[in-house]
């Protein structure tokens, strides 16, 4: 995790953009299929890597110009990142590739049937 002397650090027109990308990272997710199946093979990759890391032990430092050092991903970290992110893979798998999407029909009135 970062420190919390560097989140507080961010200016706050950062925070408010870092916020609205996100939201809108989600808008574009939901609305469309082929977002949620990139993602799927997103996840899938960032997931067996986490895994791979948790397994063998790597701790990951965390290094910014300047700054040095900022923090340390431990391996137990990263095997609980890897966890959510299968969790992320599987659902978008799932919205992505089994779940037929719904087409909007047209309201027929009873003169048309």
């Amino acid at each position: 995790m970062l420190p919390v002397w560097f989140i507080t650090s961010l200016p706050i027109w950062l925070l408010v953009f870092i916020i609205f990308y996100g939201v809108a990272v989600l808008y574009v997710a939901i609305k469309f299929r082929e977002v949620r199946k990139f993602l799927a093979g997103a996840f899938f990759v960032s997931s067996g890597t986490l895994w791979y890391l948790w397994m063998t032990g790597t701790s990951i430092p965390l290094v910014l110009p300047y700054a040095g050092t900022i923090a340390v991903e431990t391996p137990e970290i990263s095997g609980q990142r890897a966890i959510v992110h299968f969790i992320f893979f599987m659902l978008c798998l799932y919205f992505g590739f089994v779940v037929e999407q719904r087409r909007q029909q047209p309201h027929r009135t009873d003169a048309e049937r």
